[in-house]
């Protein structure tokens, strides 16, 4: 693949994300959108169960195993190394979207809050954790994240280099800031239904799953460097407060965040 067509790819799959990643907020916070977490056709609870936690299931299985190394080592066969990341933000796009189109709401509500002070609050901590997740995104890489600096340093003639870690920001706090915002924006809400509880259960259930295998990545390559900042850093709640200052080896910019 030429280099333009290679950039031009990268951008592809980028503005694609991006679409995904504001179409997911509607969804999950149920905006006036075609389909969201709790709208459309309600059919059989048993059969609607299975399509949502095989939609989940499929996400789970493309997430974590286009995530790990060996798969990279493998896959890179076949596809070129700068566009490897931008692949798999595709492909997450692709189950996104399919996850959208074909969930299937499950609406009797679980709790709905009367008091508008309540709703406020669980509305704040909607936007809060989103916020996390994108201010996240840059206090490591955005754009590396999502496969841009890969393309363009390509574009550019320039070597692919991996990233060094400032800790600084919410990395100061937890190491996985991006999914503590996850966590957060997927339970806030004045009403919760019942298939908005599934989504959040499996979705919480599977970040700190794949939390545990990213980590285990980590160590190989950063080795001590790496447990140390476990030892100075909670994984998602700000519990231990340690010394902020200086620089700390990175959770390289996360292929499950």
């Amino acid at each position: 693949m030429s280099r333009f067509l290679s950039l031009l790819y990268g951008t592809v799959c980028y503005v694609m994300f991006l679409g995904v990643f504001l179409y997911a907020i509607g969804f999950v916070g149920n905006f006036p959108l075609p389909k969201t977490i709790d709208s459309g056709a309600v059919g059989s609870f048993g059969i609607s169960l299975v399509i949502d936690l095989v939609l989940l299931a499929l996400f789970a299985v493309q997430h974590s195993v286009m995530a790990r190394p060996g798969f990279k080592q493998w896959w890179t066969r076949m596809v070129p190394k700068h566009i490897e990341r931008s692949t798999f933000v595709l492909v997450t796009n692709l189950i996104l979207i399919l996850l959208f189109w074909q969930w299937r709401p499950l609406p009797d509500y679980i709790w709905s809050t009367e008091s508008d002070i309540v709703a406020t609050i669980m509305i704040v901590l909607f936007w809060a954790g989103w916020g996390i997740v994108l201010v996240g995104t840059f206090l490591i890489n955005h754009f590396d994240l999502f496969g841009m600096r890969q393309v363009v340093l390509y574009f550019q003639g320039k070597e692919y280099t991996h990233l060094e870690f400032v800790k600084r920001g919410f990395y100061k706090y937890v190491r996985h800031p991006l999914m503590l915002g996850f966590i957060i924006a997927f339970w806030a809400t004045p009403d919760m239904s019942i298939g908005h509880l599934l989504f959040a259960v499996a979705t919480t259930g599977y970040i700190i799953l794949a939390i545990r295998f990213e980590e285990k990545d980590l160590i190989s390559l950063h080795g001590d460097d790496y447990h140390s900042y476990r030892s100075e850093v909670s994984m998602l709640f700000p519990l231990r407060f340690r010394g902020s200052g200086g620089v700390a080896e990175s959770p390289v910019p996360s292929d499950v965040e």
